[in-house]
């Protein structure tokens, strides 16, 4: 179980893209109910399915990326060794071998250290 009552009902979700959307929103605009929880709400790992722990992979790599643009402190948990991928991750499963290669050189290290790579124009929010 996650333990954070807004990565829990995200991770709940149906369609996984709509979850990274929902999620995107509210790194966007700043939900602080939801940038406290990060803090305030222990994620022990240990008690995480593999599911969860893949899902976290993904999130937290989001997650760090827009704490930081915001100039906000990153939680330690979110870049525990245990949420990165062994292989990497492309998360449009539509692309080609020079696009994987581009998203790798390009994608700042919140996603390079976790082996998670999205386009940075699709996770953009307008």
């Amino acid at each position: 179980m996650i333990g954070n009552k807004y990565l829990q009902d995200l991770f709940n979700y149906l369609d996984e893209d709509t979850s990274l959307n929902q999620l995107l929103e509210l790194l966007k605009y700043k939900d602080m109910g939801f940038i406290n929880s990060l803090n305030n709400e222990t994620i022990n790992l240990e008690l995480c399915t593999t599911e969860e722990i893949v899902y976290l992979t993904k999130v937290s790599a989001l997650i760090d990326y827009y704490l930081q643009i915001h100039g906000l402190e990153v939680p330690n948990w979110l870049r525990d060794a245990r949420l990165k991928f062994d292989r990497p991750y492309y998360h449009s499963k539509r692309i080609s071998d020079f696009e994987k290669v581009k998203l790798q050189y390009t994608n700042p290290s919140p996603f390079k250290i976790r082996n998670v790579y999205f386009n940075l124009d699709g996770i953009l929010r307008i």
